[in-house]
């Protein structure tokens, strides 16, 4: 009776969720040190290059710590669930996805890929989790008018919503943390919304791999233990936001009274990835460059421009998030065709306005003080 009394207590979702993002925590604290003093040994440590904003070299090997972490915590906590039939057949499926996009990365980081390899294993990743597993957008829930799509155009939409968050992620993967505090949020989010939908497996894999970010981010934002989650960390991290985000407008579909208009939340939580891509490629095609070919014009750039640090450029980008991601949130109540060009708006605004205004009051004080050095020097 005892025994039972204990397995039924170790099972309860909310209990699994915690324990789960704390054992992830702690394991994966153990694994960064010996990567970054592999890295050391090895000397597999990234080198500086113009456009990145670090001058000295850094292991970029913690991808692979998020990766050991999320996989062996995840088949171990699946063993204390309840597991469906359909959910047993998926996991092989999954699991060769996020494999496929972690040794991709991994091997760029390492040795360096191709963009158009590096494209053909992200579609080859991609193929497996929709034709395969058969996870695809069902429909927009309105927007644009549109609800339920057909069949080949709900494959070609989820191909292309994942190929943008693998590479959104990827792109955003600029400064310390940054990347990194983006998909906390929106693994937590999204795992305390799969809980209250009742998927405890997939609220099980937002908390584990919250559990591995915080313990990525206790040594990316530290002065001296240094590392990075390089392209093996940042795609498979839009890999798994953007698994999370269609299975959350799926289970949506199924309790639209819980969540109304959850593709204008998912919007939201991935607000910044999708602004900050969009925005770089649109200056990219007015430029005639390729949208792949890297620069320092993205958003945390401007900011460390104006002489922010990392840590503030991070600090406020995530503000900015939590805040659209808000707004969003008090808003679902309202008509999909409302709330949707609400969000638009006011996110764009929030994330844009502070950054002309922080350029204006940069010129300002450039123009102060150079005011006052050819005062001081006549």
């Amino acid at each position: 009776m005892e025994m039972d009394t204990f397995l039924y207590f170790v099972r309860q979702p909310v209990f699994l969720s915690l324990l789960s993002l704390l054992i992830a925590y702690a394991l994966s604290v153990r694994i960064f040190p010996a990567l970054i003093q592999l890295s050391i040994q090895k000397n597999l440590l990234e080198d500086f290059e113009e456009r990145k904003v670090h001058t000295s070299k850094v292991s970029n090997l913690g991808g692979v710590g998020i990766y050991i972490t999320f996989i062996v915590l995840l088949m171990t906590f699946y063993a204390f669930s309840e597991i469906t039939p359909d959910s047993f057949r998926q996991r092989p499926g999954w699991i060769a996805s996020l494999t496929i996009i972690f040794f991709l990365g991994l091997k760029d980081d390492l040795i360096g890929l191709s963009p158009s390899k590096k494209f053909i294993g992200q579609i080859t990743a991609v193929f497996l989790v929709v034709m395969g597993v058969g996870l695809r957008i069902e429909s927009l829930a309105g927007i644009f008018g549109v609800y339920e799509l057909p069949y080949f155009a709900s494959v070609l939409f989820t191909f292309f919503v994942f190929l943008l968050l693998i590479n959104a992620f990827n792109l955003i993967d600029g400064i310390d943390g940054l990347a990194g505090s983006i998909a906390l949020v929106g693994s937590l989010i999204f795992g305390v919304f799969f809980l209250s939908m009742g998927a405890i497996n997939l609220a099980l894999g937002g908390f584990i791999i919250s559990g591995s970010i915080l313990g990525f981010l206790r040594f990316n934002l530290s002065s001296n233990k240094k590392i990075f989650m390089g392209d093996s960390g940042s795609m498979l991290l839009g890999f798994l936001m953007g698994g999370f985000s269609i299975h959350f407008l799926n289970l949506a579909l199924e309790l639209p009274n819980v969540y109304p208009n959850a593709p204008v939340i998912v919007l939201a939580i991935l607000s910044f990835p999708l602004l900050d891509t969009l925005r770089v490629f649109v200056l990219r095609a007015i430029k005639r460059k390729s949208p792949f070919m890297p620069d320092n014009n993205h958003l945390h750039h401007i900011l460390l421009r104006l002489g922010l640090s990392h840590k503030q450029a991070t600090a406020i980008l995530l503000l900015q998030s939590l805040l659209v991601f808000t707004l969003a949130f008090l808003t679902q109540d309202l008509p999909i065709y409302y709330q949707l060009p609400i969000v638009l708006i006011v996110g764009v605004i929030i994330y844009l306005v502070p950054i002309l205004s922080f350029k204006h009051l940069h010129a300002q004080f450039s123009n102060w003080y150079m005011n006052l050095f050819e005062s001081e020097t006549r």
